[in-house]
């Protein structure tokens, strides 16, 4: 997942929008969201070469998501799956996010560098480990990309304020709502060469990573998801897949007592 901007109390029926790109290279394979059917009721995508997840909800209303961290300067080779942090917070229902947390910090040094979030709507807790950093958020508009959280990126801030704006609109047409946020995602403009972040590797790469939506032959954005959180306790859980060629499916799921899903 490489980019998630969200609001957090910030829209008065909807205490909880993530809308969220995961970028990756097309060869690594990678299952679609869908429920994992185990203990826990994780919905997620799978990532099947290290068996994690970039970000899921469970059966209790429970979120994770994670981002790298870019830095070409520091070449680590730490032997765990960063897709590990997110599967750890869904399947233990006992665990409050700070009580996660603390539990990470054991084992933090074992990953490359990552952002986790964790929580839901009534508490929502950020983790980095490179830097060391930990907080429990307080209401407002969030981006978090490959460097610290609100870290200022351009597709960052753009970004930020774009869903800023979508706030304000009328919500009553939720799908309507949904496609304004799904087009913040697609935007691939990239950032002007002055803007571009300093993260160790080539200002080539650097040019390339710097849309919100990322293309290219063997890299780009594997998924755009979003994930509404309804005062109700509802929650909608809408993912768009593409390969090289372009979007490939929708897939919608709302959880009520239960997961189901609709395939469009």
């Amino acid at each position: 997942m490489c980019l998630i901007l969200f609001a957090l109390h910030s829209h008065p029926d909807f205490p909880l929008i993530v809308a969220a790109n995961r970028d990756e290279f097309f060869q690594r394979p990678t299952d679609c969201a869908q429920p994992w059917g185990e203990a826990g009721g994780i919905l997620a995508g799978r990532d099947r070469q290290a068996g994690g997840t970039w970000m899921g909800i469970s059966d209790t209303g429970r979120f994770a998501a994670v981002t790298n961290v870019r830095d070409g300067r520091v070449q680590l080779d730490r032997p765990r799956s960063r897709g590990e942090l997110p599967v750890g917070y869904l399947r233990d229902s006992t665990l409050s996010p700070s009580a996660y947390f603390d539990a990470l910090s054991e084992v933090a040094d074992q990953y490359n560098g990552f952002n986790l979030l964790v929580g839901g709507p009534d508490e929502l807790h950020y983790l980095g480990n490179h830097p060391d950093q930990q907080q429990q958020l307080e209401a407002g508009v969030y981006g978090l990309s490959n460097a610290s959280l609100d870290s200022p990126w351009p597709k960052v801030m753009n970004g930020k304020a774009e869903l800023t704006d979508i706030l304000k609109r009328d919500w009553t047409d939720l799908k309507q709502r949904q496609e304004d946020l799904f087009g913040l995602l697609a935007n691939r403009e990239r950032a002007p060469d002055n803007q571009l972040p300093d993260t160790g590797i080539n200002r080539e790469w650097e040019s390339l990573l710097s849309p919100r939506f990322i293309h290219s032959q063997d890299y780009g954005t594997r998924a755009s998801t979003l994930v509404l959180y309804h005062r109700s306790g509802e929650i909608e859980f809408v993912e768009r897949n593409f390969d090289r060629e372009g979007e490939q499916e929708t897939r919608r799921f709302r959880r009520q007592t239960a997961i189901a899903a609709e395939v469009i």
